[in-house]
Formats: structure tokens, C-alpha cells, sequence
């Protein structure tokens, strides 16, 4: 705590040497320790605008503690929540007072120690204790996805109950929404729209990893209405780093674990007017059975594009539709051409192994295609296609405004083929 130094007089104790078999001692209590470093109780000196007895602090008034009389001056304050939270504020000048300088969480209780001094230099000590009241309207958070084992391109999804708009609300946020992985891996929030983040690192995540996410919002002033509620904590897994590289120009898909190749399989993805998207997708979904009809994606019934399948082994890597699944159908052109209406389809025994070998949160990626890189947001987990450096922008804890449009709406459409 800054302050005005003061120049203190000593007290000194008088040394009495005894000659006739007595020691040399020194003045002090009766606890042994010296009078001059002993705290005296400042109760009588030191008050606070805290609120009566029974009842609670205003949190939108600032806590302000003052000592009496012109002979004691504040050295120090500590304000400390429940929560273990410490309330920042400020000395003033000639020690007088200590004023808060950020707002005090709502529906809590504070323990605040006031260290003083007089005017000979002797510290004294005051223990104050009260409570606020419960906040009005609640900002909760939930976390995402739900508590397991997934793939290294697996985003932290936060979803707010209330929409956050002004960057110092959300920065207040985002403060207090903690990501913390084993072994440790940079990264940052973006928001998607005004009630939903997304959490990634520069990187993907490190194989085999464990994520802690919390939430220290609770009691927190978020807007003038508007206070943090408690959150449930989430804790995840990562696997073996999956990656599965496919490239339209050659039809074919190579699977990594951990950097190494593990298998390259012949496919076929989205001929033209149906291509396939390029860049970065994370598996979505696992799902044995798909019913894939034309319909869903605008083919008219009776076309010569039309179509009603049943399809196995289907790997989900957009809401609008796109799999990596079995395609029996083409596999005369697996490897060789591009003949789907936008999905990857390999051999039933090739789909039956990558849906055995994948999991929610590996990553698809897709390179040589005629179609349009997959968006960040609108349609699956498409954060990956974002730079850092864009990534960052997404933050309100960084300068800049992201490139995409805040509020984006889900397409989720029926399976294509």
C-alpha cells in the first residue's frame, strides 16, 4: 500500500547493568517482546462506513475506512473476501484514509485488518468484519462440453445468461473465467456473440492433457444490474493427438497419432457445385446410423442429384450436414475422383475404422478442395481457420474488434452426402 513516510520518534529503553550477580535487561512486556513492536488494539481509533449490526453493505458503495484524532495515521489495509478475493484501494496521502477502488462482490462477506501507527512510532491493530447484500439479477455461466475424454482441437465453449455488451463488462468477464491445462498451454477467450466464448490456445491442445476451467464471477459487479453468479467447474481430458488430413485434389486422407502416419486411406469428397469445405473442422459427433436424404440440402425430390441413403459409420464435422462416412457406393471412384455431395466417403471398412479410431474434438482437416474454408463459428467448431492474431482480437482483454460478425446463427441443416 503506498503511503507518505513519517518521521517516527523513538522510544528508547534504558540498558541497567547490575554488578552484584544481576543480568542486562531490556524494557518490554510481560511476553517478553518489546513495547515499541507489540500492536496495541486501535479499536477506539479506527472506524468504517460499514453497516450497522444485523445488517448488510450496500456492494455500489465503496468500502471507506478512517482513523480519529490527529495523532495515528493508517500503514496498511487488507480486505479480503470469503472467497479469498482481496479488495483493492487506496491510502491516501497523510494516512487518514483508505477508500476502495474496485466494487465489492454482492452476497458475501469481508474480514478487513487495518494496521495503524501513532505518533511515537507504536503499530496498533483493528479487525473489522461485515457483510453485503445478495445481488438482484444474476450473470451464470455454464461450461462446455461436458466432463470426459476428447480430441486436441476440443474448444471451451462459456454460455452466458445474459447478454455482456461493453468491453469493460466483458473484460470484467473474462477475468474471472479461468482456463488452466496440464502441461500448460497459452490461449484466450473470443466472443462469439454478446452471450457466448470460446476458448482455444495459440496451438492445439498438448496430448493427454487435463483442462480445469472455473469461474471466480460470483459476487462480481458486472453492469450497474448485473452480478456474477456461481459457476459449476469443468474439468476435461485430452487424448492421443488425431489428425486426419484429407486432400481433395488427390482423394486421399492421412491419419496421424501423435505426428506419426498412421493410415492413408483413398476417398472421395464433394464434386463440383457440392465441394467439400478446405481448412480446419473438429468431429463433432459420432453417429453409427444416418438417414441422408436431398431434401435436406435443397435437391429437389425426382432430380437426377437426388437421393435417400442409409449411411453407417458417419463422422459429424459440420451442423449443416458434412461427415466422414462409409460410401459404398462410390468406392469405384474412391482415391481417383470426387463424386459426393460434399461429405468425405471412403470404404465401409475404412469408415468402420476411423469411426473406431476418432473421437468428439480430433481434428479434420481438409486442403485442395474447390470449396470455401469453413467458417469460425456459424457451423461447427471452425475456430482453428482463425490466425492468433485474429484469435486475439476476440478478446476484450486485447485492443481490436474481431473480424467476423459478433452474433452469428447456427445453420443446423440435415445430412448431405
Amino acid at each position: 500500500m503506498n503511503h507518505t513516510p513519517r518521521i517516527r520518534t523513538v522510544v528508547s529503553c534504558t540498558l541497567l547493568v547490575v554488578t552484584l550477580g544481576a543480568g542486562a535487561t531490556a524494557c518490554g512486556g510481560s511476553d517478553g517482546l518489546p513495547l515499541s513492536t507489540k500492536p496495541y488494539d486501535a479499536g477506539d481509533q479506527v472506524s468504517f462506513n460499514g453497516p450497522s449490526k444485523n445488517e448488510k453493505a450496500d456492494p455500489d458503495k465503496p468500502l471507506e475506512v478512517t482513523v480519529k484524532g490527529d495523532d495515528s495515521r493508517i500503514t496498511d489495509v487488507s480486505a479480503v473476501d470469503t472467497g479469498g478475493r482481496h479488495l483493492a484501494g487506496e491510502l491516501s496521502a497523510d494516512g487518514r484514509r483508505w477508500r476502495s477502488t474496485a466494487p465489492l462482490a454482492a452476497g458475501t462477506g469481508y474480514t478487513v485488518r487495518v494496521a495503524t501507527e501513532n505518533e511515537d512510532g507504536a503499530p496498533g491493530t483493528r479487525t473489522l468484519s461485515f457483510e453485503t447484500s445478495s445481488p438482484k439479477k444474476l450473470l451464470k455461466v455454464s461450461f462446455g462440453p461436458q466432463a470426459g475424454t476428447y480430441g486436441v482441437g476440443q474448444p471451451i465453449t462459456a454460455e452466458l445468461s445474459a447478454p455482456v455488451t461493453d468491453k469493460a463488462s466483458r473484460a470484467t468477464v473474462e477475468r474471472a473465467l479461468k482456463v488452466r491445462s496440464t502441461p500448460a498451454a497459452t490461449g484466450s477467450w473470443y466472443w462469439v456473440d454478446d452471450m457466448k466464448l470460446h476458448y482455444r490456445p495459440q496451438e492445439y491442445w498438448p496430448a493427454n492433457a487435463t483442462i480445469e476451467v472455473r469461474s471466480n464471477l460470483a459476487g462480481i459487479k458486472v453492469t450497474n444490474a448485473l452480478y456474477g453468479a456461481e459457476a459449476k467447474p469443468l474439468k476435461i481430458t485430452t487424448g492421443d493427438r488425431i489428425e486426419a488430413l484429407t486432400d481433395a485434389s488427390t482423394h486421399t486422407m492421412t491419419v496421424l497419432r501423435n505426428g506419426e502416419v498412421i493410415n492413408t486411406i483413398p476417398v472421395t469428397t464433394g464434386k463440383p457445385g457440392f465441394s467439400t469445405r478446405n481448412g480446419v473442422k473438429v468431429v463433432l459427433a459420432k453417429e453409427y446410423y444416418v438417414r441422408m436424404r436431398g431434401e435436406s440440402i435443397g435437391i429437389a425430390a425426382g432430380s437426377s442429384e437426388s437421393y435417400d441413403l442409409p449411411v453407417y459409420y458417419a463422422a459429424r464435422v459440420t451442423w449443416s450436414g458434412e461427415y466422414v462416412h462409409a460410401a459404398p457406393w462410390s468406392v469405384g471412384s474412391q482415391g481417383s475422383a470426387n463424386v459426393s455431395h460434399g461429405c468425405t466417403g471412403m470404404s465401409t471398412s475404412n469408415a468402420a475404422w476411423f469411426f473406431d479410431t476418432v473421437r468428439q474434438g480430433d481434428i479434420v482437416k481438409v486442403v485442395g478442395s474447390a470449396g470455401e474454408t469453413m467458417t469460425p463459428f456459424d457451423n461447427g467448431f471452425g475456430d482453428w481457420n482463425l490466425s492468433w492474431e485474429k484469435w486475439q482480437k476476440g478478446s476484450a482483454l486485447n485492443e481490436g474488434v474481431p473480424d467476423s460478425p459478433q452474433t452469428l446463427q447456427a445453420a443446423r441443416l440435415r445430412p448431405h452426402v
